[in-house]
C-alpha cells in the first residue's frame, strides 16, 4: 500500500486582498499615522466637550485654542529638525523666556528714550531685536555641541537653567508693561485677528494653494514615471484640505466681538448698533497666521532644500553623512540656531498675548515642545519626523491642557496628565516601529 500526500503548489498561495478601507488609504496615500493622529484628536475634543457640559466644542473655545497653541507650535517645527539629528532641546521655554523679557525692556524702557513710546517701528526693532538674541543664543548652544563635543542633554539641561536665571537677572524680578500697540497684535485679541472678509480670502487662496499642489505633484509623477494617484483621489484629498480650511474659516468668524467692545466700536465709528449688539467676527487670530507661515516655512526647508536633506541624513546615519562630505557640525550649529530664532518669534506671540513680560514666562514650555514633536511622529532614535505632525501634536498637547482647565483640575494633575501623555506617545512611537519595519 502506498500513502500519497496532497499538498498545494507554492505558486498558488493566494494573495491576501484589501478591504475597502485599505484600497482608500492606498490609493490616497494618506498617512495612517496622521490620520491615527486626527482620530485621537476627535475623541479628545468629543470627549473634553461631553465633560464641560458643550464648553469645549464652541467657536470661542476654538478659537482661544488655536491662539494658544501658536507658539508651542512655531517651536515644535524647530523641535523637528533637532530631534531628527538625535539631539534634543531641554531649554526652548527657558529661551522664550529670557527672549521675551529683553523685548519687553527694550521696547518699553529702552526705546522710548530714543524714538518715544509706541512708535510705528517700535515692534519692528523689538521682534528684530528678539529674533537676533534668539539666533545668537542658539548659536552658542549649537557650536558648544557640535565644534566641542559636549552632548545636547548636558549643554541645553545648563541652558534651561542659566537662561531662566538670566530672565530674572534682567530686571530683578520685576514684570515689564505695557508692550507696544501695534506689538501686541502679534499675540491675537478683538484687534489682533483679520475678521470675516480677511479671513474667508486666506481660506480661499490656501484651498487654490492646495489645488495647484496637487494638480503639480502630478504632473511631477508623471514627468519622472513615478505611480499616479486615481483622479477620484486626487479629488477626495483636495476636497479634504478645502474643507478642513473652510470649517477652520467658519469657526473664526462665528466667534463675535465682546458685546462692550463692539459697542465702543460701533460708537466710534457712528454705526447704530442694533438691541442684541453688533456682531463683528474676529476671524483668523494673527499669531496663528504666524504659525501656519513657519510651518509652510519650515516644511518648504526641511523637504525642499539641501539643508533639509542633510538634517534627515544625518539622524539616519550621522556616519555615513560625514563620510559622504556633509559637514554635520555646521549643519548641526545651524539647527540650533534655527531653533532660537523660532523660539524669538514663540516669545513674540506669548508677550504680547499677555502684554507683559514676566519671570515665569515659558515655564514648561519645554515639555509640551518635546511631546507635540513626539507624539506628532518625529523619532527620539533620530531620522524621522514631519513638520505638520508636530504642529498637530502641539494642538492636541493644548486641547488637553485647555480641556483639564475648562473641567477644574488643578495645575499638578495637569502635569502628570501632560508627562503621562508623553511616556505614552513614544511607547506607541516605539510599537509604531516595529511593527512597520
Amino acid at each position: 500500500m502506498t500513502d500519497h500526500t496532497a499538498s498545494a503548489p507554492v505558486s498558488g498561495a493566494r494573495e491576501i486582498t484589501p478591504g475597502p478601507i485599505g484600497r482608500f488609504l492606498e490609493a490616497t496615500e494618506i498617512d495612517t499615522r496622521m490620520l491615527g493622529m486626527i482620530g485621537a484628536l476627535a475623541v479628545i475634543w468629543i470627549g473634553f466637550h461631553i465633560a464641560s457640559g458643550g464648553v469645549f466644542l464652541t467657536p470661542r473655545n476654538l478659537w482661544n485654542l488655536s491662539v494658544q497653541t501658536a507658539s508651542i507650535a512655531v517651536m515644535s517645527t524647530g523641535m523637528v529638525l533637532v530631534i531628527v539629528t538625535r539631539n534634543i532641546d531641554l531649554s526652548v521655554g527657558s529661551v522664550l523666556g529670557v527672549i521675551g523679557m529683553l523685548m519687553g525692556v527694550f521696547q518699553a524702557e529702552f526705546l522710548p528714550g530714543l524714538i518715544g513710546f509706541d512708535h510705528g517701528a517700535t515692534w519692528l526693532l523689538a521682534l528684530a531685536f528678539g529674533i537676533l538674541v534668539g539666533a545668537a543664543i542658539g548659536a552658542l548652544h549649537g557650536y558648544v555641541i557640535a565644534y566641542l563635543g559636549v552632548p545636547a542633554f548636558i549643554v541645553t539641561l545648563g541652558g534651561l537653567l542659566v537662561w531662566r536665571g538670566a530672565a530674572w537677572w534682567v530686571t530683578s524680578g520685576r514684570t515689564v508693561a505695557p508692550m507696544d500697540s501695534t506689538f501686541r497684535l502679534i499675540g491675537g485679541g478683538t484687534e489682533g485677528s483679520i475678521g470675516a472678509a480677511a479671513s474667508w480670502g486666506v481660506g480661499l487662496v490656501t484651498c487654490a494653494a492646495i489645488i495647484v499642489m496637487l494638480v503639480n505633484g502630478r504632473r511631477q509623477r508623471r514627468r519622472f514615471k513615478f505611480p499616479l494617484r486615481p483622479l477620484w483621489a486626487e479629488g477626495v484629498l483636495g476636497s479634504i484640505g478645502c474643507g478642513f480650511v473652510l470649517a477652520a474659516i467658519w469657526i473664526a468668524n462665528s466667534y463675535p466681538w465682546p458685546k462692550r467692545i463692539a459697542a465702543r466700536y460701533a460708537e466710534a465709528q457712528g454705526i447704530e448698533a442694533p438691541p442684541e449688539g453688533l456682531f463683528i467676527s474676529h476671524g483668523l487670530a494673527i499669531p496663528v497666521l504666524i504659525a501656519i507661515a513657519v510651518g509652510v516655512v519650515m516644511t518648504f526647508i526641511a523637504t525642499r532644500t539641501r539643508f533639509g536633506r542633510y538634517v534627515f541624513a544625518i539622524g539616519g546615519n550621522p556616519e555615513a553623512a560625514d563620510l559622504a562630505g556633509v559637514n554635520t557640525k555646521r549643519v548641526k550649529m545651524m539647527i540650533f540656531m534655527l531653533m532660537g530664532v523660532l523660539c524669538a518669534i514663540a516669545s513674540a506671540i506669548s508677550t504680547a498675548r499677555l502684554n507683559a513680560a514676566t519671570n515665569a514666562q515659558g515655564t514648561l514650555d519645554e515639555l509640551f515642545t518635546i511631546a507635540a514633536a513626539v507624539i506628532g511622529g518625529t523619532s527620539l532614535s533620530g531620522g524621522v519626523g514631519t513638520i505638520a505632525g508636530a504642529m498637530l501634536g502641539a494642538l492636541v498637547m493644548q486641547s488637553l491642557q485647555s480641556g483639564m482647565v475648562l473641567m477644574g483640575l488643578d495645575t499638578p494633575l495637569q502635569t502628570i496628565v501632560v508627562g503621562a501623555v508623553l511616556v505614552l506617545a513614544v511607547w506607541l512611537d516605539i510599537v509604531y516601529r516595529r511593527k512597520t519595519a
